[in-house]
């Protein structure tokens, strides 16, 4: 079927006028940038939106949210338009990294200044299986964490993914890439009526504290943090924006702290605030 056909049978028109608002409204809100060939992905998830309210067309949804009453609908169309796919231990090379280089070097310099405390920050953690998997790692270190003060922020934009990961409850289906001693020790298998479920254990789910929010917006945390986990959220920021960010993850992250980023993503001419240390690897040096 033709593109133009494909228009012709939509359920609501979206004008041209209509799509660079709704794309400036999510860049504005986000930082997120919406090209033109993602229109119909934006068409597919904001319909729903449409049918939910009863409204019949997209200049009905811009005035909607544009107007004295949109202020409610706005984190529903960030949740609709924002893209969630992680598994766990996803680039498990990261997690090696955090177990064999970041931890002991956080630990000797924590050691020396007489402080026993580390900070983790999952930043875009989606449905929680990468803090789920920091925590795992913290646990597996070969360091005795029991008298330190040992937090895992985990944060996102869509309060609904935020919901799920602080749930702690996923698919078996899901949760194959936890590898089976991690799995023994930190998970429960059960069975629902709706199939069977990992679920996360209390004591590893008491390591993380879940927020949301928005990186476009204010950071009530002051830091440092020992290191920063920030994957495949900058591939749809444009360079103005990921520069912004970058900067400001290195004035939260500890002299000598780790930022890990997504597997398409590179700080090349985006900031010289960090040094590249392994493969999506990068260590604060200003």
């Amino acid at each position: 079927m033709s593109s133009v056909a494909a228009k012709a049978m939509r359920e609501f028109d979206l004008t041209e006028e209509d799509f660079r608002f709704l794309a400036r409204q999510v860049y504005d809100l986000t930082g997120i940038v919406i090209h033109e060939r993602k229109r119909d992905m934006l068409y597919s998830r904001l319909s729903r939106r449409l049918r939910s309210l009863g409204l019949g067309t997209f200049r009905e949804y811009c005035d909607y949210v544009s107007g004295p009453d949109g202020d409610g609908e706005i984190g529903a169309m960030i949740n609709a338009v924002t893209t969630n796919l992680t598994h766990f231990f996803r680039e498990s090379h990261h997690f090696d990294h955090l177990r064999d280089e970041a931890l002991p070097a956080a630990v000797a310099a924590d050691r020396q200044a007489g402080s026993k405390r580390l900070r983790i920050w999952s930043a875009g953690c989606s449905s929680g299986e990468e803090p789920y998997s920091i925590a795992m790692t913290l646990k597996s270190a070969a360091v005795d964490f029991s008298r330190w003060n040992v937090r895992v922020l985990a944060s996102d934009l869509d309060t609904d993914m935020v919901a799920r990961a602080a749930a702690g409850r996923y698919r078996a289906a899901d949760a194959t890439g936890i590898p089976d001693d991690l799995a023994g020790k930190h998970t429960d298998a059960v069975t629902t009526p709706n199939g069977s479920e990992v679920r996360m254990r209390d004591a590893l789910r008491q390591m993380i504290v879940f927020k949301q929010l928005n990186l476009m917006g204010d950071w009530p945390m002051r830091g440092p943090f020992d290191a920063i986990f920030c994957r495949n959220v900058m591939i749809y920021f444009d360079h103005a924006t990921k520069a912004r960010l970058v900067d400001r993850f290195a004035e939260l992250l500890r002299p000598d702290g780790w930022l890990y980023i997504g597997h398409s993503e590179s700080l090349s001419k985006v900031s010289d605030r960090f040094q590249l240390a392994g493969r999506t690897i990068y260590r604060r040096v200003k």
